[in-house]
């Protein structure tokens, strides 16, 4: 009589085991991955990695009791709020250098609606790396944000430039929101 499969066959590293039900091992095949098998398995643990370790890039939406508007990059993270109970908008730009202390903060869009606005009532956090400014009106810097290709912060030597592929969306989602349409 012969000895049958306990349970199924498995595979270990590249070589099909089957156990028979006396405890006795057989090897059976090996499995011998062409380049292309392997490129794919390479190609897949790849995108996953960088599906799972890069930081989105995207403009976001946060709609709740404050109206959010927020982007991560590499140069710099923007974060747009409304709050209706002052009411007020505030924009901060974080960046990865300190903020210069100059009098002037500007913002550049450049794109089919280009324009550049200006204040002097900016405020630099304490460890220099952020720069706020608020006001009770965000109208140009909404329609910068929304209908443009970039935007450029610039205080005194430092211009930090943002891209807006992917605002529109999001601005358009912020302002639905800060006018009360989200509720």
């Amino acid at each position: 009589m012969g000895c049958r499969p306990v349970k199924e066959t498995v595979w270990t590293h590249r070589i099909a085991v089957t156990r028979f039900r006396n405890g006795s091992l057989r090897r059976i095949a090996t499995h011998n991955a062409s380049r292309s098998d392997i490129l794919n398995r390479m190609m897949r643990v790849l995108a996953i990695l960088l599906l799972t370790t890069v930081p989105g890039l995207a403009w976001e939406a946060k709609l709740g009791r404050i109206c959010e508007l927020t982007y991560d990059g590499v140069n710099a993270s923007v974060r747009v709020t409304f709050d209706p109970a002052i009411p007020e908008y505030s924009i901060a730009i974080t960046s990865q250098r300190s903020w210069p202390n100059d009098p002037i903060f500007a913002m550049r869009f450049d794109g089919p609606r280009g324009n550049t606005i200006s204040t002097n009532r900016q405020v630099i956090s304490p460890d220099g790396g952020t720069v706020t400014v608020t006001d009770s009106g965000f109208g140009n810097v909404l329609n910068g944000l929304e209908f443009n290709q970039t935007a450029t912060a610039l205080l005194g030597d430092q211009a930090v430039t943002v891209p807006l592929d992917d605002a529109a969306p999001a601005v358009r989602a912020f302002r639905a929101c800060a006018s009360g349409l989200n509720a």
